[in-house]
């Protein structure tokens, strides 16, 4: 699907998440490009700002089967994937299916969570499939993971593994609202009320048009050029143990054609990559002092083509 024929799904997936998550324009189009890109998605923040909202409002709009799954302490990997039980009747085993056989996944707080249980989702995120008993099984295809997250300052949590981080395309922040926005959410309609109200208005076929339309985006060699220093420059970079690895880098370019698709382009732009580097690049990037995330200054430092 070109810019011209996205740009009218694209808006109306956009218009109707808007009216549910207020004052979030800019996290909404990082939500919907990683998507679009086929990525898995993280949102971290404090609870009570939207992530399962979000989450939620996303499902609906998108047309997308959709499972819940409240990370816990006590969690275990059955609990996500499913469980095999035996039928008396007919002596045999029978797979009973678990939430993660779902288009769109939210894994709710998953770094509350044991380490055990976090890693149920590796295979699945990586392959799109799951193998229980030594028998592989596809999963939906479209299939997402967004997974909420809070702080890890926060009593009782987990921090996700560095394995885990990268399967993770992006990850956002949405933040306190405005003052504009807060004052019509405690004036307005409940959003919980609100999402269960929504119909869809895209569906699977859109979405793989659009997605298949991500790849379309063109991408000149000086933007391959300019991709490709911001990442050896995140290797060498002073202040950072580790750098992207060339899995990131290959993300970083997938975020930034979604972005130009998002945002009507048929062509990627360093202002395109910029948007998303962020997102793509905070959550991969071991720093050695605890100061500042770093994306920002890895951009200044990188001259644009």
């Amino acid at each position: 699907m070109s810019g011209a024929a996205a740009s009218a799904p694209i808006a109306a997936i956009l218009a109707q998440i808007n009216r549910v998550i207020l004052g979030k324009e800019e996290q909404i189009r990082l939500c919907l490009a990683c998507l679009l890109a086929r990525g898995h998605l993280l949102i971290e923040d404090i609870p009570g700002v939207g992530k399962t909202t979000l989450a939620h409002a996303l499902a609906r709009t998108l047309g997308l089967s959709f499972q819940r799954v409240q990370f816990t302490s006590d969690l275990l990997p059955a609990d996500v994937l499913g469980v095999s039980i035996f039928e008396r009747e007919t002596g045999t085993f029978r797979f009973q299916r678990g939430p993660i056989f779902a288009q769109l996944v939210l894994a709710d707080e998953i770094n509350r969570a044991s380490p055990k249980a976090q890693s149920a989702l590796l295979e699945a995120m990586e392959e799109r499939q799951v193998t229980l008993d030594g028998k592989s099984m596809a999963l939906p295809d479209p299939f997402f993971v967004i997974a909420t997250q809070n702080p890890q300052e926060q009593v009782g949590t987990f921090p996700l593994p560095e394995s885990q981080l990268d399967r993770f395309l992006m990850r956002v922040h949405l933040g306190y609202p405005a003052a504009a926005a807060e004052r019509e959410l405690l004036s307005g309609t409940d959003r919980r009320e609100l999402v269960n109200s929504l119909s869809s208005v895209s569906s699977v076929e859109t979405l793989h048009e659009l997605q298949r339309g991500v790849l379309e985006v063109h991408v000149a060699p000086a933007l391959l050029d300019y991709v490709q220093a911001l990442i050896a420059h995140t290797r060498s970079a002073a202040g950072l143990a580790v750098g992207l690895s060339p899995r990131a880098g290959i993300g970083l370019l997938r975020a930034a054609r979604a972005w130009a698709l998002v945002s009507g382009r048929t062509m990627v732009t360093p202002e395109h990559v910029q948007a998303v580097f962020p997102a793509v690049v905070e959550h991969r990037i071991e720093q050695r002092d605890s100061g500042p995330a770093a994306a920002h200054r890895l951009l200044q430092a990188v001259p644009v083509p």
